[in-house]
């Protein structure tokens, strides 16, 4: 008997089947063949929210819960924070390899000459009330995009598909930028090439009455970095959504506007935000102990801990706490960090969370960051988005080269009624 098969006895039968284990796990389809008789439809795997199934294969992103590991592509998420930029981080996301010198300067001169938006686009961006969410905006102008460049369903072509792959990295930033000015009633502005991906953006967002923005570098670096530690990771929510979309061979705004769209939500890019309402609600550090106590007794939820993936310290948080330090001795010390470094320390010493495998995550730190830079928290999901965006585009990318791609069509366990006939309205009580 092959070692690499799973042996199941049906005690409702008492046949026996041998399925084949493949990268350690079993093909659900293969559960089919095991019925009770021929009417039976088979066997299906039942797994709300993808607790414990693969939905594809992929060579983009690795992550061990277990260990607290992140990789792109095989590289430490720690090296290329400390050593990469976001955009040579994109290119090595979507092309498999870092890029040679050359690669790298035509990939940055493309990006940076991507990034103004047509007029028209500026106009409809205009359409939407003076409080809109920043985040409501980009998801809706990005999914507009498609309407600008037709050929953007042409998904089959690699050459269409590269176009508009840079089109969202170099355009998104813009986007987001313009939604902010939008939602507090300042002009927009335009992008400037000299500075670099970050710089720019950072331009875009605050620039006021000078006549050329210098963005601080160290606020430029960090916002790079963060852009970094956000841009993938691995099957999450917003991906799925991307992937899941994109199985229909839509175009790729539109599958990228559901993925932001996914972002949205508090459970996903929303978190950092429910960082800074539960560090503010706690209002002093030596409020903590009380309530940690409350954690415990289930009163309340200690938000940015834990993960649905790390059981272990999330290598993202790490970086994320040296880069605030570098931050708040720019910007001045944000005083919810004492409140976040002391809840971080009371919670890794007691062995409640020890126990639960409750350790920071990327959003712990990261809002308080953000903040700091000047950015509001209706900018946060935004922020999360422009990061995203070579993840989900690289993910994209390789749905539609797998072979075995099908369009995502879930199963359900049906446990409504049985056939009825339907009951005249005189006759219903």
């Amino acid at each position: 008997m092959s070692k690499s098969t799973l042996s199941i006895v049906d005690n409702r039968t008492g046949k026996s089947y041998e399925i084949p284990i493949e990268n350690g796990t079993i093909r659900a389809m293969d559960l089919r063949q095991i019925k009770t008789g021929p009417d039976d439809f088979g066997l299906m795997s039942y797994d709300p929210a993808f607790m414990n199934t693969a939905s594809c294969k992929s060579a983009i992103t690795f992550i061990d819960g277990e260990k607290g590991i992140l990789r792109y592509r095989g590289y430490p998420i720690e090296q290329l924070a400390e050593k990469s930029t976001f955009l040579e981080t994109a290119y090595l996301l979507l092309h498999g390899e870092l890029p040679n010198k050359q690669q790298l300067d035509d990939w940055v001169y493309e990006i940076t000459h991507h990034r103004f938006l047509h007029e028209n686009i500026k106009k409809f961006m205009d359409g939407f009330r003076y409080d809109a969410h920043p985040m409501g905006v980009f998801v809706s102008t990005v999914a507009a995009l498609s309407t600008f460049y037709k050929e953007a369903n042409q998904i089959k072509d690699p050459e269409v598909r590269r176009k508009q792959i840079v089109r969202l990295i170099a355009k998104g930033p813009t986007i987001a930028a313009f939604a902010y000015r939008h939602s507090v009633g300042l002009p927009y502005v335009y992008p400037d090439d000299e500075l670099s991906y970050a710089g720019n953006f950072l331009n875009m967002m605050f620039r006021a009455t000078e006549t050329k923005y210098k963005p601080n570098p160290v606020l430029e670096r960090a916002l790079d970095v963060l852009f970094i530690l956000h841009a993938d990771h691995e099957q999450n929510c917003s991906t799925n959504a991307m992937r899941s979309v994109g199985s229909s061979e839509v175009d790729p705004y539109s599958a990228m506007a559901a993925a932001a769209a996914a972002l949205y939500g508090p459970l996903h890019g929303g978190a950092n935000e429910q960082v800074l309402r539960m560090l503010r609600e706690i209002g002093d550090k030596k409020n903590v102990p009380a309530y940690i106590k409350r954690v415990k007794n289930k009163e309340v939820l200690l938000m940015g801990f834990g993960h649905r993936v790390y059981k272990n310290y999330d290598p993202r948080a790490s970086i994320i706490k040296r880069i605030a330090d570098e931050v708040f001795e720019v910007t001045g010390k944000n005083p919810l960090i004492d409140i976040a470094v002391e809840l971080e320390r009371i919670a890794l010493e007691d062995e409640y969370f020890i126990s639960h495998k409750l350790y920071p995550n990327v959003d712990f730190y990261s809002g308080i960051i953000y903040e700091a830079m000047g950015f509001p928290v209706s900018m946060f999901p935004v922020l999360f988005a422009i990061g995203r965006t070579p993840g989900w585009l690289a993910q994209w990318e390789e749905m539609l080269r797998d072979p075995e791609r099908k369009i995502a069509r879930p199963r359900q366990v049906y446990i409504g009624a049985d056939k009825r006939d339907y009951v005249p309205m005189e006759k219903r009580k």
